[in-house]
């Protein structure tokens, strides 16, 4: 892994311990997929970092000199770039204080190929609803965390997170996509979970999707089940839980017509 660090537009070679990202998780990132050397989704990922920034108040650098630092870490494999943005540092206590905000950029491998399509857990940790906070890809994961630890134990790559509602509203680390009744859905964010970046582009390629409600026998009974994110792109579904999910001809051609458009995802 290689990192740099800035504290606004000035470099800087550690980390302060008063950082409100170690503190309070103050802050935001993305994660983003790097195919020789290029970053083919940065204007996507960047236009999210800054409307987070702007609902958090936070301050971010300048695009330019980030983007010229990415290009400097990157080499010619194709790998992840994770970009942290936080407050910056403070003293003890809530209160958020003026000053530069503090942005990490880290390389990292690209995860290996998935072997076979997904196996999903059913997560018991919920995934709370905040309005104020969802959609953003903010620092604060413990939900995440814990999901993905249920997942591990057992034996399950990822999972599916539901509200306290018992509404579906993500994987652990992807959004996720259902065929059912000759049309795609996909769950409405308005009050948790992650507005992605794959999903914003799939969103713009589907003409007839509808973003609603999802619920657990209603994902267990689709024709096809996909999750997405902008590290893997597509990933397809075909079980949850004890449920298999038998496949569609409408997520093959979906599948097909999103490697034409993002050949990028085909890289390893």
């Amino acid at each position: 892994m290689s990192t740099l660090i800035f504290r606004g537009n000035d470099r800087i070679q550690t980390l302060s311990p008063q950082d409100r990202g170690l503190m309070y998780g103050d802050g935001l990132f993305e994660t983003l997929r790097a195919s020789r050397g290029d970053l083919p989704w940065w204007r996507a990922h960047w236009r999210r970092l800054q409307s987070g920034a702007g609902r958090l108040g936070l301050t971010l650098p300048d695009e330019g000199m980030i983007h010229a630092a990415a290009q400097e870490l990157l080499d010619a494999r194709t790998q992840v770039l994770k970009i942290v943005l936080t407050r910056g540092e403070s003293g003890r206590g809530y209160l958020p204080v003026a000053g530069p905000a503090t942005c990490i950029l880290s390389t990292h491998p690209l995860p290996p190929p998935m072997a076979e399509p997904l196996r999903l857990h059913w997560c018991t940790t919920p995934i709370a609803q905040q309005p104020v906070l969802a959609g953003m890809k903010h620092l604060n994961r413990l939900e995440n965390v814990l999901a993905r630890g249920e997942c591990a134990d057992s034996g399950y790559a990822e999972g599916l997170m539901c509200d306290c509602d018992g509404h579906v509203v993500c994987a652990t680390a992807a959004n996720v996509f259902v065929y059912a009744g000759g049309q795609w859905h996909t769950p409405e964010l308005s009050q948790s979970g992650i507005a992605g970046i794959a999903r914003e582009h799939l969103l713009s390629m589907l003409e007839d999707v509808r973003i609603g409600t999802l619920t657990r026998a209603g994902m267990e009974a689709a024709d096809a089940v996909f999750l997405c994110n902008a590290v893997r792109g597509i990933m397809e579904v075909r079980r949850i839980g004890s449920v298999p999910i038998n496949g569609h001809a409408a997520l093959d051609a979906l599948q097909q017509r999103f490697l034409d458009t993002h050949p990028f995802f085909a890289d390893e």
